[in-house]
């Protein structure tokens, strides 16, 4: 990972404070135009393209994409279209909508990789026809013109910290187990590298997987294969990288007869909120969604009017094929039972008649979630 991704948090403030000022007026107002030897900038009435990777994950449909419609309208006071595919997860079929999106004239991607390498040939193939792409989420290969996600080795050192404090001073007492994301996300070896950095030396890992396409029940077979492989009374912990992944491990966990084991998450799905409730699941990193969504729509907006970044990117960070990307890196945070009320209901993910429906009422009283 570019050192340059890992600022001071003055940086990322900075960054976060430009988003919050730009969202007071259209994006129109918010950015210079570019060079006179650019085609004329567009106004309000423009049609952005939005590729998200799958629908596995509970947040791209639920969150991200009516987030990113509703800046998108916001910014262009009313005019702007988004249209929305989604990959499921399947990297040719990416590359099928990128070429849909060109055929249908679309003014700006804004692209989440299923596949960082095999995307990078579709978005030159934007390019070549004059339409910028915004790497969301995850940093695409190719030349992109601007990226937006949270400070990914940080989610992995989140995620370590707290299963190290989770398992407190019975940490060497056995093994733990890490499961990592795909190994087509390049986000996935940015949590496992910050997750490393955290557990190496402090931990003995049992075992460790690259789960396939991120998916459940690909995580539910690889933590049965290592409490085979462990012995059930030697697992002490489970770094997940994910809730959804979370979710099929604990399955596998509980059919163990293992109840007390934590896990780790991310993305803060309303399952996984559901299941730090009740104990299942210890954390996941809360990932501040309206926030990444509001500036992949503006960079987006902005990009499609002809209009400069600069007061709202103000990192740069390398792909393998593009340096210097214009960029804004998003805080995270570690989301436990104590902050539950202070992080996703307060940010209006879910409410809390959302998370504490009957049979998780009385563990939601337990903690004072009302």
């Amino acid at each position: 990972m570019n050192t340059r991704m890992r600022r001071a948090a003055v940086a990322i403030a900075a960054g976060a404070m430009a988003v919050s000022l730009a969202a007071c007026g259209s994006a129109a107002e918010s950015g210079d135009k570019k060079d006179s030897g650019d085609s004329a900038a567009k106004g309000d009435d423009i049609k952005v393209g939005l590729l998200l990777p799958e629908n596995q994950t509970a947040r791209y449909e639920k969150l991200d994409k009516p987030l990113i419609e509703k800046k998108v309208k916001e910014l262009t006071n009313n005019k702007g279209e988004v249209v929305y595919a989604n990959a499921k997860q399947d990297a040719s079929l990416q590359n099928q909508q990128v070429d849909t999106m060109i055929t249908n004239k679309v003014d700006v991607l804004i692209v989440d990789a299923v596949d960082s390498k095999a995307i990078a040939g579709s978005v030159k193939k934007a390019k070549d026809q004059g339409i910028p792409v915004v790497a969301y989420d995850r940093l695409a290969e190719g030349p992109i013109d601007a990226y937006t996600s949270f400070d990914n080795v940080t989610v992995g050192k989140t995620q370590g910290e707290a299963l190290l404090e989770a398992l407190g001073d019975k940490a060497k007492d056995g093994q733990i187990v890490m499961m990592n994301g795909s190994a087509t996300d390049p986000n996935a070896a940015m949590f496992k590298e910050g997750a490393h950095s955290v557990l190496d030396g402090k931990v003995k890992v049992g075992r460790e997987y690259d789960t396939k396409e991120w998916k459940p029940e690909n995580a539910n077979s690889n933590m049965e294969g290592a409490i085979s492989a462990i012995g059930k009374d030697k697992i002490v912990g489970v770094y997940s990288a994910n809730d959804g992944m979370a979710g099929g491990i604990i399955t596998a966990l509980k059919a163990a007869g293992l109840d007390n084991v934590p896990v780790t998450g991310q993305d803060a799905e309303l399952a996984g909120v559901q299941r730090i409730v009740t104990g299942e699941q210890y954390m996941s990193v809360y990932k501040p969604y309206p926030q990444e969504a509001d500036v992949a729509a503006e960079m987006a907006v902005l990009l499609a009017q002809g209009k400069s970044l600069d007061s709202l990117a103000k990192e740069k960070v390398d792909s393998p094929t593009t340096k210097g990307v214009p960029s804004v890196i998003v805080p995270v945070v570690s989301l436990t039972k104590d902050n539950i009320n202070d992080t996703v209901i307060k940010d209006g993910i879910y409410t809390v008649q959302e998370i504490c429906t009957g049979k998780y009422k009385a563990a939601c009283d337990k903690i004072g979630l009302k």
